[in-house]
């Protein structure tokens, strides 16, 4: 069966996850450090210590083929899809083959920028039609899951 990982650490969509996970009748897993611990009912947490990627790699060795996986990190994103998992962001991108090679590039390229001390913007406010994005993507996976 599939289930819905969340990395839960930030993740501005867990409300929406666990109640789309409810209409499909599919577990959903909440994995976070204990600087972000969280029990939300409808969803399995698990806690795991403190500690950079602590929560990836106990995501990553959790995914099978099929899973969901609820991600902002591209790092994880790439990890989940070559364990065959289905990884998608909080605005419901879609991480497929196709675009995470682009993704992980970007990225490398705002580390270095940041690491010869440039500035980056940080994200803008949270708008209702991305909460929107991400529910329409998460109910159009699950759909092909469970249809």
């Amino acid at each position: 069966m599939t289930t819905i990982l969340v990395d839960a650490d930030g993740c501005p969509v867990i409300n929406e996850t666990i109640a789309i996970a409810k209409e499909y009748d599919l577990p959903c897993v909440l994995i976070c450090d204990t600087a972000h611990e969280m029990h939300r009912e409808g969803a399995e947490t698990i806690t795991v210590s403190k500690g950079a990627d602590a929560v990836d790699f106990v995501l990553v060795n959790r995914i099978k083929k099929g899973d969901i996986v609820v991600t902002q990190d591209y790092g994880l994103a790439a990890m989940a899809l070559a364990k065959q998992g289905l990884p998608l962001d909080q605005n419901g991108r879609w991480y497929t083959n196709d675009n995470i090679d682009q993704l992980l590039a970007a990225r490398h390229k705002a580390q270095k920028i940041r690491r010869a001390g440039g500035r980056l913007r940080g994200p803008k406010k949270r708008t209702a039609e991305q909460n929107e994005g991400f529910i329409t993507s998460l109910r159009e996976l699950c759909k092909t899951i469970r249809p």
